[in-house]
C-alpha cells in the first residue's frame, strides 16, 4: 500500500478541515501513521484515496472532541489578504474573498464542498467517505453553495466613475 501519490489530496482536505498548514500538516501525519498502522483493514481492490480521506476526517473529529475547541486560524488567512492590492489584480482579489468565504463556513459545510467541488469526489464516495447519508451530503452542499453565492453577492463591487 503506497499513500504516497495521495498526500497532496490529503494535505488539501486537511487544510480546509484545520484552516490552519501547521495543523493540517500535523493532521495528514497522524492520518498517515494510522493508515499504516491500520493497513491491515484495507480491503485490496477499494478506492485507496477514499479510505485515506476518511482516516483523515476521523482523525480530525477525534482531535476535535479531544480539544473541544479549534484554535482561531483565520488570522493567518487575513494576514494574508490583507495587504493592499492593486486595481488590476481583481482576480486575486476574488480569489481571497472566496477563500474568506470558504473558511468562514461551518467545518461540515467546507468538508463536504472540499470534496465534492474542488477534489471532485462523487456524492456517494464523500457521502461514505465522511459517513454521513447521501441525503445529509447534499444537504450540507448546497447550504454551502447558497453561503457561498450570498457572500459573493454582498461583496462591494467598485464602479468606475468617468472623468472629463
Amino acid at each position: 500500500m503506497d499513500i504516497s501519490g495521495h498526500l497532496a489530496v490529503l494535505r488539501r482536505y486537511a487544510l480546509v478541515l484545520t484552516r490552519e498548514p501547521e495543523r493540517a500538516e500535523d493532521l495528514v501525519q497522524e492520518a498517515a501513521l494510522r493508515a499504516l498502522e491500520g493497513g491491515h483493514t484495507w480491503r485490496d481492490g477499494h478506492d485507496l484515496r477514499k479510505w485515506l480521506l476518511a482516516i483523515v476526517h476521523n482523525t480530525h473529529v477525534s482531535r476535535c472532541r479531544r480539544q473541544r475547541t479549534e484554535r482561531e486560524a483565520e488570522a493567518t488567512l487575513t494576514l494574508q489578504s490583507a495587504g493592499t492590492q492593486a486595481p488590476n489584480q481583481a482576480d486575486r482579489v476574488t480569489l481571497g474573498e472566496t477563500m474568506n468565504a470558504l473558511m468562514g463556513l461551518p467545518e461540515d459545510q467546507r468538508a463536504v464542498l472540499m470534496l465534492v467541488a474542488i477534489d471532485g469526489m462523487s456524492y456517494r464516495d464523500a457521502a461514505e467517505c465522511l459517513g454521513i447519508p447521501m441525503g445529509t451530503l447534499m444537504s450540507r452542499l448546497g447550504r454551502a453553495r447558497a453561503a457561498l453565492r450570498a457572500a459573493a453577492d454582498q461583496t462591494p463591487v467598485s464602479h468606475l466613475r468617468l472623468v472629463r
